[in-house]
């Protein structure tokens, strides 16, 4: 055996490589060009942006403006941006479903005169006065809600109508009652704590906004409304064919959009009790500026209530930094439309093309200098040399399976495979003619393994590792490990268990694929080639499951070692076999076993003479392995080439090997021109014949082994059981 060098399991340089190489595999090892493509491709950084931002301003703001961080200042920005605060979320949550509300700022100086009126010329309680402002609010955004949301007016054009109809209304009226409001002061304590006193230091009107945004992020993110809200932004005719009332959801949002903005036309009016003429001009372009510039989406289906805070923050320091500039309203107004315009711009196109961003910088391929492989069509002879005694294999299942990516066999002989289809399939012995759904499981089955209590150990891509009762009872296993401290990728999620088997006191060890792509996607993992995969280790005794070796190239086939404290497992990218150790006195090392493979390692199975099956799934290639040194060239190859076009790992005619412990191919068994199976991925040895299964395959091959003992069971043998 050759010992590896590192705990990951990576193998060390060659040493023939160049200074230039050498150089080039430190670059792609430790320069992260892959973070670039996973910090873009999460969520949270279209709202880590403007949190950015956010602080750029307030640091912007302490510097130019005096007295800014004392208790006054800030006291009184955040009333201000508790009030802006409120028509904001109200706003925003008209966005998220699809629509757009121009009316704001009419509607902001209808709830306040509404609120002036009440407490100051009809002298309601404030109690009274503060919920009959919501309900005259609640109606104007009615009208909204059932133009737009019932008889599917154009939200923009109907907005902008609703706003000159509101404000003129409010001219009116204010031009009526302006001196009645200003003469009649009301004395209530209550309308006055409302709108400038403070609870625990912070104004009244922060601790309601506070409820209130708490109150929207529940709704957003765990209430089925938020759901049908961000499902109709997404996608308003997917939604109706959902089941989702998409008119009155819609409706609703414009009915909250008019009582949040009443909220804040309550606090203002409080505070200030005036009912000018230039009440709420302007609002709706510093609302929906502040919206866009906290990412809530123009396009719908996009945003949350932490954007809508951050972009109220935001916009209300630059316009009070500006008005303590003494910038003429002139100014103020050109900054927001500019804002506004540079938002959208950049919400347009990012919207448009994340995902081609995305897909040009994610796939970060890295060095990788393979072992030089045998060719198999110069040996003559030797356990390599190249045969056809696969081609006359007994066919089972032919066109009623489909990708049997891992066969097993029972006590009963009874031959079970997985489905692309999401079912375990069991072919009944002994002619293999019948066959019955065994357990519907939903992802794509792969590797096999049976327990000592006869339960069917499954790993499912996508969704982890799963049992199958002997009465047929699917049971979850796991679907998470410890995530990564340094992962910007949350890899605790199982997005491609892979193959397992399983130790003497019961923990199951079963290899992840790769943490960086999903199951349809492996062959970009192949051409990355960066080590993105791991062994997984559950332990029933405690139900924990726990990431024991890592940054390994697309780890496969797993099989427990003679030893019963060690595991071989195949690495596919790097064409090898490995060995590690999880128990006994050299507990956490890994050593090579087999480094130059003339193809790609897949599945590992115990053979009846004590050595080890092994599926290749696909022969190297010249150009390949070429390219593996080669990751600029791949890197050009992934962002300007059709993905249909690009130089992946070849995947076309396999074998089966037979190996033993220490590392020495003992035989080869070929298919060649893949008649039968052009794709083997897994291989099991059952009572004197060789079940062959392919993920690509529509079939299950069975051939006869000259020599192998007769009453051989796989995990009888391993549980003792004959």
């Amino acid at each position: 055996m050759q010992a590896s060098t590192t705990a990951a399991g990576l193998p060390p340089p060659e040493m023939s490589e160049s200074l230039s190489e050498r150089l080039t595999r430190l670059r792609y090892k430790y320069w992260p060009d892959h973070w670039l493509g996973e910090i873009l491709a999460k969520r949270w950084t279209e709202t880590a942006i403007p949190v950015l931002l956010l602080m750029l301003v307030v640091a912007i703001s302490g510097r130019l403006i005096n007295n800014f961080y004392t208790p006054v200042v800030l006291a009184d920005t955040l009333r201000q941006a508790g009030e802006v605060g409120f028509i904001v979320l109200g706003l925003a949550l008209v966005m998220i479903v699809g629509g757009i509300d121009l009316s704001v700022g009419s509607m902001f100086a209808l709830t306040n005169f509404c609120a002036l009126m009440l407490m100051h010329v009809l002298k309601w309680p404030v109690a009274a006065a503060v919920a009959g402002t919501l309900v005259f609010g609640a109606m104007l955004g009615a009208i909204n809600g059932l133009l737009v949301g019932y008889l599917r007016l154009r939200a923009f054009l109907t907005t902008l109508i609703t706003l000159i109809i509101f404000r003129s209304i409010y001219e009116i009226l204010s031009l009526q009652y302006s001196v009645q409001i200003a003469g009649n002061l009301p004395d209530s304590v209550a309308w006055d704590f409302l709108g400038n006193g403070t609870f625990a230091g912070l104004p009244t009107v922060a601790w309601a906004y506070a409820s209130a945004a708490i109150g929207g992020h529940v709704m957003l993110t765990r209430l089925r409304l938020g759901w049908h809200i961000m499902a109709i932004g997404g996608s308003r005719r997917s939604a109706y064919n959902g089941g989702i009332a998409v008119r009155r959801t819609v409706a609703l949002c414009y009915v909250t959009c008019g009582v949040l903005t009443a909220a804040a036309g309550c606090f203002f009016a409080s505070r200030l009790a005036t009912a000018g003429a230039d009440i709420g001009v302007g609002m709706e372009v510093l609302v929906l500026t502040a919206a866009v510039l906290g990412g809530i989406s123009l396009g719908g289906g996009r945003g949350s209530v932490t954007k809508a805070l951050v972009g109220t923050l935001i916009v209300l320091l630059i316009t009070n930094g500006l008005t303590s500039l003494s910038a003429p309203g002139g100014v103020n107004r050109m900054v927001l439309a500019s804002i506004l315009l540079a938002a959208a711009m950049i919400d347009v196109r990012w919207l448009k093309n994340r995902q081609r961003i995305i897909s040009k910088v994610y796939v970060s391929p890295a060095y990788q200098a393979l072992a030089p492989g045998i060719d198999c069509t110069t040996v003559t002879s030797g356990p390599y040399q190249l045969n056809n005694k696969l081609r006359e294999v007994t066919l089972i299942g032919v066109g009623q399976i489909e990708a049997p990516e891992d066969v097993i066999l029972d006590r009963h002989d009874n031959l079970y495979a997985g489905s692309r289809h999401g079912d375990i399939i069991r072919f009944f012995a002994p002619d293999y003619q019948r066959m019955e759904v065994f357990a519907h499981i939903g992802g794509q089955p792969l590797g096999l393994a049976f327990d000592r209590d006869d339960n069917l150990n499954v790993c499912i891509g996508g969704m982890g590792l799963y049992r199958v009762t002997p009465q047929q009872e699917v049971q979850r296993v796991t679907d998470e490990t410890n995530r990564s401290l340094h992962s910007i990728n949350d890899d605790s999620r199982l997005r491609l268990a892979d193959d397992l088997d399983i130790a003497d006191d019961g923990r199951i060890f079963f290899s992840e694929a790769t943490t960086r792509y999903e199951m349809h996607e492996w062959p970009v993992d192949g051409l990355e080639a960066r080590g993105n995969g791991r062994i997984v280790c559950y332990d029933p005794r405690d139900n924990s499951t726990r990431t024991v070796l890592r940054n390994l190239r697309f780890p496969n086939g797993i099989a427990i070692a003679s030893d019963g404290q060690s595991i071989l497992f195949a690495e596919t990218w790097g064409c090898c076999i490995k060995r590690y150790w999880f128990d006994g006195p050299k507990a956490g090392k890994v050593e090579m076993v087999i480094d130059n493979l003339p193809g790609y390692p897949d599945n590992i199975n115990l053979a009846s003479d004590g050595n080890y099956w092994l599926a290749l799934v696909g022969m190297r290639c010249p150009a390949y392995d070429l390219a593996l040194r080669m990751p600029g060239f791949r890197k050009r190859m992934a962002t300007r080439v059709p993905l249909d076009e690009w130089l992946f790992p070849n995947i076309n005619t396999g074998c089966v090997l037979k190996f033993s412990e220490s590392g020495e191919v003992l035989e080869s068994l070929w298919d060649l021109g893949g008649e039968n199976h052009p794709m083997i991925t897994s291989m099991r040895e059952h009572r004197g014949h060789l079940y062959l299964g392919g993920i690509l395959n529509n079939r299950i091959g069975r051939y006869k082994l000259p020599d192998a003992d007769p009453n051989f069971v796989q995990y009888d043998k391993r549980w003792g059981k004959h």
